[in-house]
C-alpha cells in the first residue's frame, strides 16, 4: 500500500457515493480547494483530518496514516500536460508567465510568490455569453535576500 492507493480509493469512493468536494471540505473544516488537493495526494492531513476523511471514505487506520505522510508534490504524469483543462493552465503560464513575472517584480521587487503561504478560490461566475471560471490565487511575496 502507498499514498497513490489511498488517493485511488478516495476517488473511487467519492464517485460511488456521489460526494462533492465542497461537502467533504466542510466536514474537514478547510477550503474545497485545499481539501481537494489533500485528497488528491498533494497536502498532508492532521490526525483529526485523516480520521474525518477515514469516516467519509471508509479508510482503514493504515490508510489514514498515509494521509499524514508528507507527499511528493507535483502530480502531473508528463512535463507538458495532456489533459485539456490542465493544458490550458500550462498555456496561460506559457503565454502570460513573463508578464506576470514582470508585473510582480515591478510592484514588489526581486522575489517570488509563495505557493506555501498560499490560498486559492475557484468560483462560477454567471455571464450572459457563457459562465466564466473565476480563479483567485493569493500567495505571500518572498523577496530574495542579499548575503
Amino acid at each position: 500500500m502507498n499514498r497513490n492507493d489511498v488517493t485511488e480509493k478516495i476517488i473511487s469512493t467519492k464517485v460511488a457515493k456521489g460526494l462533492q468536494w465542497d461537502a467533504i471540505a466542510k466536514k474537514v473544516g478547510q477550503s474545497k480547494e485545499w481539501t481537494t488537493a489533500l485528497c488528491l495526494g498533494q497536502m498532508t492531513a492532521t490526525p483529526e483530518q485523516a480520521k474525518i476523511l477515514g469516516k467519509i471514505f471508509g479508510l482503514t487506520v493504515e490508510e489514514q496514516k498515509w494521509l499524514q505522510v508528507v507527499p511528493y508534490k507535483g502530480s502531473l504524469p508528463t512535463p507538458v500536460p495532456t489533459d485539456p483543462l490542465i493544458y490550458r493552465w500550462y498555456e496561460v503560464v506559457s503565454v502570460y508567465g513573463t508578464t506576470i513575472k514582470e508585473l510582480i517584480h515591478e510592484e514588489f521587487g526581486d522575489g517570488i510568490m509563495s505557493a506555501i503561504d498560499f490560498s486559492m478560490d475557484i468560483q462560477r461566475e454567471a455571464n450572459p455569453s457563457g459562465d466564466r471560471v473565476n480563479v483567485v490565487l493569493s500567495g505571500k511575496f518572498l523577496p530574495y535576500k542579499s548575503y
